[in-house]
């Protein structure tokens, strides 16, 4: 089955990660498909915690998702998320895109969680059955996953190191949760292999994190694990396939 790296950021506007630069790391690698974010930095001020939303910065959005569904059409075997913001575009999930992504990290500006359109989205996503890439602090993703309760795929990357770190979510039973994935981008040999050891195969996912991680070298790293053909295909390939509309 072909390898997915479940977890690039891909975007031209505010940093310069276009997909033409990104292809031939794939090819090398051997990677055939791929999973495409927008970066945090075409869909928000992140250095900017009273960031205040605005045209400009809509159109911004807009731009960064329609290149990421231009790439998806001129590129077979690539997944666009969108990347939700404090706007709820409801309307936007009627596009082609195969999951979401949601992303705050401590400083930067907040989800409006008690705004009832956060509600209205959270609910179309979950009717949608779109995976949810999701990193946050650690009370909120706990808050996150009790709302969500099971209605679609909530993958937490890199095995939770910025939602609250490996361990606090093992202790917070995160991890029992059949809804939840992880995915390996920069996540350490122990973790991986302790989610293994702990929860198997079928909830584990390949990502390199681009530009933070090289698809090559993550691959190998993982390749190196000793982890047998069955599971690694798993994590390689079968669970995102499943969870990809």
């Amino acid at each position: 089955m072909p390898v997915v790296d479940s977890h690039i950021h891909c975007g031209v506007q505010n940093v310069s990660q276009p997909f033409r630069g990104i292809q031939p790391l794939l090819s090398m690698a051997g990677i055939e498909r791929a999973c495409l974010f927008a970066p945090v930095e075409d869909i928000y001020d992140r250095w900017f915690p009273d960031f205040d939303d605005n045209q400009m910065w809509r159109a911004t959005r807009e731009r960064a998702h329609e290149y990421l569904l231009k790439v998806a059409r001129e590129n077979p075997g690539i997944y666009p998320y969108y990347f939700v913001w404090n706007d709820f575009c409801i309307d936007d999930l009627d596009l082609a895109f195969a999951g979401i992504k949601w992303h705050h990290h401590a400083g930067e500006p907040e989800y409006l969680y008690d705004d009832p359109r956060c509600t209205k989205m959270l609910d179309a996503i979950c009717e949608r059955k779109l995976p949810i890439v999701m990193e946050e602090t650690f009370e909120t993703t706990l808050r996150f996953i009790k709302q969500v309760a099971g209605r679609t795929a909530v993958i937490i990357p890199h095995l939770g190191m910025l939602n609250g770190g490996y361990d606090r979510l093992e202790s917070a039973e995160v991890w029992d949760d059949e809804a939840v994935y992880a995915d390996t981008a920069l996540a350490d040999r122990r973790e991986i292999l302790s989610f293994l050891g702990r929860h198997g195969s079928d909830r584990l996912l390949f990502g390199s994190d681009y530009p933070f991680g090289n698809p090559g070298p993550q691959l190998e790293a993982l390749k190196r694990m000793g982890i047998d053909d069955e599971h690694l295909e798993n994590i390689c390939s079968k669970n995102i396939l499943r969870l990809l509309p």
